[in-house]
């Protein structure tokens, strides 16, 4: 399965950790950027990598920025992209179960990196339940 990852320079450092927990897990990944601790705009990483998930280049996508929040909006810019903040791990399951989301995005600055790549997990090991919630995920499409 193919992970694309995106972060900003405020996300960089827990990016590059799920980069490698996801590779050593057996996942492919793409790291469309950042690749510095250079101030940039989350908007241009977040877009990019919900286009390759709204292609079907990736299956997923694992987003950091500082806060989580902007380059999560960012990324619900693009059609065919359902991305949550994973504030905690019953959160992180239930955007796959109810929401079938299809990426997932982290703050840096207000979590903690073991929380961070336990959450990756929940959310990639997590199926969409369907049922009453494919129902509302086609009213959000």
């Amino acid at each position: 399965m193919k992970i694309v990852l995106g972060s900003d320079h405020a996300g960089l450092e827990y990016k590059l950790a799920i980069k490698k927990h996801l590779e050593e897990k057996g996942y492919e990944c793409e790291d469309v950027g950042t690749y510095s601790k250079e101030s940039c705009d989350y908007p241009i990483y977040g877009k990019e990598a919900a286009r390759k998930v709204a292609s079907g280049e990736s299956r997923f996508g694992v987003l950091v920025c500082s806060s989580g929040e902007g380059i999560s909006i960012a990324a619900n810019k693009v059609p065919g992209v359902r991305c949550g903040l994973a504030y905690n791990d019953d959160v992180a399951r239930l955007m796959r179960q109810h929401n079938d989301a299809n990426m997932i995005a982290f703050g840096q600055s207000f979590m903690e990196l073991k929380d961070v790549l336990r959450r990756v997990d929940i959310f990639l090991s997590t199926e969409h339940e369907g049922g009453r919630h494919a129902r509302r995920v086609s009213e959000i499409e």
